[in-house]
């Protein structure tokens, strides 16, 4: 625990505020725009293929956690059948990730969802969101949560609020930045300063 006050956060490394969310019952959906979207699940991701949809949608905020994995694990994860995996095309463009988490019983983890930083604000999220949310319910579930930190999109939190979450629990991260490790380029999320 720690303790009121400030703490430093060691040469490269990052900190950043986690914010849990859940909720316990099926969420409304939100009024949303007709846009000619797909939603497509991807039944058997290729890891390459996967990792470069993460990092164009994730790097702007410093996704790293499917990075630093070793292949055979990643792998692993991927080929999982309780992980499921899709892609938000607009035409045949792919511009969104969704991964929602089966693998706990009765329980769906959202764990990652993003669109590359183009798309953001025209309404694509909440057109993803409002089928996640189906997605998630329809599986016989009794809680959906997902976390979000400082690091991401400034509207993320309240993103998630609206539609339909509630804040559960917070916690600190302190990990070390990507950007100086090679998992990401040293320009990816220029918001956040590079502390060598």
């Amino acid at each position: 625990m720690l303790e009121t006050g400030l703490h430093a956060v060691p040469q490269g490394h990052t900190a950043s505020i986690v914010t849990h969310l859940e909720m316990h019952h099926e969420a409304p959906q939100r009024p949303e725009a007709d846009l000619p979207l797909e939603l497509v699940r991807v039944a058997h991701p290729r890891p390459d293929w996967y990792l470069d949809l993460f990092c164009r949608v994730g790097a702007p905020w410093l996704w790293f956690g499917r990075l630093d994995m070793p292949r055979d694990a990643l792998e692993a994860l991927l080929a999982d059948p309780g992980l499921h995996v899709h892609v938000l095309r607009n035409g045949g463009s792919e511009i969104g990730l969704l991964e929602l988490d089966f693998r706990q019983p009765e329980t769906c983890e959202l764990t990652y969802f993003g669109l590359e930083t183009e798309n953001v604000g025209a309404g694509a999220g909440r057109w993803m969101m409002n089928r996640a949310i189906r997605l998630a319910w329809r599986e016989g579930i009794s809680r959906f949560h997902v976390h979000t930190c400082s690091l991401d999109h400034p509207d993320a939190l309240d993103f998630y609020r609206r539609s339909g979450f509630t804040a559960c629990r917070r916690e600190v991260e302190i990990a070390p930045d990507p950007r100086l490790h090679g998992l990401l380029p040293r320009d990816a999320a220029p918001q956040v300063p590079l502390v060598e």
